[in-house]
């Protein structure tokens, strides 16, 4: 078990190429000033996978003062070369490749990661979560390898489950995937994709468990500003979540209430991704 506190920053969809600047410079001297015990990336480096928005991401998280867990959102995967996007993905992760998909252990605690991105999908929209049969089974094999009473985090880039007023599914196998780490009694699961921050318990066949997710550090605001998550993580076992942003924004206000099934970029008019605030008609521009 675990015996002192840890600070974990967790950090979702910077999206270099339309990254906010002065978010990323101020979470690098946040990471330089707290030195948190370790930094989980829940992916979408990247705007449209493009080797420059690569290489800015991959300098800057190297730049990072700590532990460093990446994963692979549906951004990074490559948009303009399908030939790269089937046969080599994640070839343009060379320069962190040791960070990619990385399980840290700590003291009492460990972040594994489970990833949600799949090069194809039998659907049309590719942008959203697939749990694959062998992704879980890393997964849970990792966990079930770590010593008995370790409190796990598991680090994945979408919400695992449906939730909302439309009939599509974010995740395919969100909902199977959950039930399994529930069985493990996994602490918490971190993620990104909707562009907001929340914390929610989610009831499963095998008991409850928590979710909480990462706002966005880049311009593409859904109803809340550019922010990230500090998760300072007690003896005692519980977990609090502080939604840092540099509009001090109080936490609660931060956070929202559902996670809608269809949120995934680019925007269209008057689709539903989060229910409070003012959420911007279009995305601005990439360029």
């Amino acid at each position: 078990m675990a015996t002192d506190s840890k600070l974990i920053f967790h950090l979702s969809d910077i999206h270099f190429g339309l990254e906010d600047r002065a978010a990323i410079g101020w979470v690098e001297r946040e990471i330089a000033r707290l030195r948190p015990d370790a930094i989980a990336i829940t992916g979408d480096l990247t705007m449209r996978a493009r080797h420059r928005e690569f290489a800015a991401a991959t300098r800057w998280i190297n730049s990072l003062d700590g532990r460093v867990t990446v994963g692979i959102g549906n951004h990074d995967m490559p948009y303009f070369n399908p030939v790269e996007r089937f046969l080599t993905p994640y070839k343009r992760f060379r320069g962190m490749r040791d960070l990619v998909e990385r399980e840290i252990e700590l003291p009492g605690t460990a972040i594994v990661p489970l990833k949600s991105v799949r090069r194809w999908q039998p659907r049309l929209n590719w942008s959203k979560g697939w749990i694959t049969d062998e992704a879980l089974a890393e997964c849970l094999a990792a966990i079930d390898a770590l010593p008995s009473g370790t409190r796990v985090l598991v680090a994945t880039h979408h919400p695992l489950v449906e939730v909302g007023t439309r009939g599509t599914a974010l995740t395919h196998g969100g909902d199977r995937a959950l039930a399994m780490l529930a069985q493990r009694e996994v602490a918490a699961v971190l993620s990104g994709h909707v562009h907001d921050p929340f914390d929610m318990m989610r009831d499963t066949p095998e008991g409850p468990i928590r979710m909480i997710g990462a706002g966005t550090l880049s311009q593409r605001i859904r109803s809340t500003p550019p922010s990230f998550n500090a998760l300072t993580l007690r003896a005692d076992g519980a977990i609090e979540v502080e939604v840092r942003n540099l509009e001090h924004v109080p936490t609660e206000d931060m956070k929202i209430d559902d996670i809608p099934p269809d949120a995934m970029p680019p925007r269209t008019p008057g689709e539903p991704v989060a229910p409070v605030a003012a959420v911007p008609e279009v995305d601005p521009p990439v360029h």
